[in-house]
């Protein structure tokens, strides 16, 4: 059985295979998940922890695109979450991630504010500087 889902956060997009009899290996990128730094690692390993014995007889290869190195971890985490969360067939695994973090499987829905028109291009809310004398 094969469980494909996805995660996104800001522009990063992540989309995870879950396969059954598997020996619990996870790629990300074709790359081994040791390839990370540290904290990036440590939190993509997040949902494998809290899934606990689940993570031992599946494997998981994810593709991650776009935005930043935290981006898209938060997108490779969000995406296994899901595909583990919907690989239990039980809403515990499920309870326990809304529980632990909303974000696992919950997409953040804020994006950039946009530039108004008749200012500089410094942001959204930037006006020009304004002088009295």
């Amino acid at each position: 059985m094969v469980i494909n889902t996805n995660g996104k956060r800001k522009t990063a997009k992540a989309r995870a295979t879950l396969k059954e009899d598997g020996n619990g290996k996870v790629r990300v990128n074709n790359r081994p998940l040791s390839a990370w730094t540290r904290t990036t690692k440590l939190r993509i390993q997040e949902p494998l922890k809290i899934a606990g014995e689940l993570t031992e007889d599946v494997d998981i290869k994810v593709k991650v695109n776009g935005g930043g190195i935290q981006s898209q971890a938060e997108a490779v985490r969000m995406a296994i979450a899901r595909a583990l969360a919907e690989h239990s067939d039980g809403s515990e695994l499920r309870e326990k991630y809304l529980e632990y973090d909303r974000h696992m499987l919950v997409e953040d829905y804020r994006r950039t504010e946009t530039r108004k028109p008749s200012q500089s291009s410094k942001g959204a809310r930037h006006k020009q500087q304004k002088s009295y004398r």
